[in-house]
């Protein structure tokens, strides 16, 4: 007969769906935070009116988030997909996720700057990157096709503006 310890990092790592539940939790409350202290003009009041559907998300989102960690503490665990070839065992790759990070947080601050078409072109290419794809030229070439279609279609076809930066005299 065995005994079992649990440290604190082994009872967080059989319990890690909670990590989940308490991202969901915040998010909730961020949306109701937001719905609740948003500016309704009188003349846009009716029997529905713009706050419903936020105060809605939100609340449900709480609700999952509760239900989802009465489940995780009564011992529920989630299953993984049948197809799923993920290891367990394995660690996380951590240079890939902070890669990506980098990729996306460097779009947000060059979007600005450089205009959708050229940071498009960067986050696609670093992902790529990042995702393990070595091919030199190829890829650059793919993410500033991928990038430009991207801000033709949803700036000129959908009228969703895009900025264009230092392109958008030729573009």
């Amino acid at each position: 007969m065995s005994t079992r310890t649990h440290t604190p990092r082994s009872w967080l790592r059989e319990h890690s769906e909670l990590g989940v539940g308490a991202l969901l939790f915040l998010i909730g409350v961020l949306v109701l935070t937001d719905a609740l202290t948003m500016d309704v003009d009188i003349a846009q009041r009716g029997p529905v009116g713009p706050k419903t559907v936020p105060v809605v998300i939100g609340a449900s989102l709480l609700l999952v988030a509760v239900l989802l960690a009465v489940d995780v503490l009564r011992g529920g665990r989630g299953e993984a997909e049948g197809g799923e070839d993920v290891d367990l065992s394995e660690p996380a790759d951590w240079r890939t996720v902070l890669l990506l990070a980098g990729v996306f947080l460097g779009f947000a601050v060059l979007i600005g700057p450089l205009g959708f078409p050229l940071s498009g072109a960067l986050l696609f290419w670093g992902a790529a990157f990042a995702l393990g794809s070595r091919r030199y030229d190829r890829d650059p070439l793919i993410a500033a096709v991928l990038a430009l279609t991207t801000y033709i279609v949803f700036d000129r076809l959908l009228g969703v503006p895009l900025p264009g930066g230092p392109l958008m005299g030729v573009l």
